[in-house]
């Protein structure tokens, strides 16, 4: 759990600077640590790959798994998980997964348009962003080659401790209920 929180504090620093020179715009990400601190042979961390909360079926040939959804003790929620173009050909990202404010629009293609819904509770939660209004959420999404996969993570504010499951919407995607861990 103190992995998450670590990356949520990084995150929210920002580069000082306000350039967006040093953005990355490949398809990869930086997701939050895995418990058992596993990663890559590149030195990224990589979501927990052995439980799937919910796949979703697009018909814009994107498949997004989601493999975790984390509470942690900074009143956070992760959901993780990798997108998979399932075309025959090369995918980009649609426009409408990044959201609308113009700082989440600098970062370029992301998940920053993904929710979770409380139904119980009766409310939506949004992709938290940090001081500088960047979005804590995979960015810099690219051209995804066909049956390729890239992992993701999007961070939200934590529902409250008796809510167990939430709606995942993903613009033009089918909405999906995942369990909360």
């Amino acid at each position: 759990m103190s992995g998450v929180l670590s990356f949520s504090l990084t995150a929210c620093g920002g580069d000082g600077g306000g350039s967006d020179d040093k953005k990355d715009n490949s398809a990869t990400s930086t997701a939050p640590e895995k418990p058992d601190g596993s990663s890559d042979n590149g030195g990224n961390t990589v979501p927990d790959t052995s439980k799937t909360l919910a796949t979703i079926n697009g018909s814009n040939g994107f498949q997004i798994t989601i493999h975790s959804a984390a509470r942690d003790e900074g009143g956070f929620l992760t959901v993780s998980g990798s997108l998979k173009n399932t075309s025959s050909k090369q995918q980009f990202p649609p426009l409408q997964w990044n959201g609308e404010e113009s700082q989440v629009k600098r970062t370029g293609p992301s998940f920053a348009g993904m929710t979770l819904v409380d139904k119980v509770g009766k409310k939506r939660y949004y992709v938290l962003r940090d001081t500088d209004g960047y979005p804590l959420t995979t960015t810099g999404l690219s051209g995804i080659g066909s049956g390729k996969s890239v992992d993701f993570f999007a961070q939200f504010p934590a529902p409250p401790s008796d809510t167990r499951t939430v709606d995942v919407q993903v613009p033009l995607m089918p909405t999906a209920t995942i369990e909360i861990s």
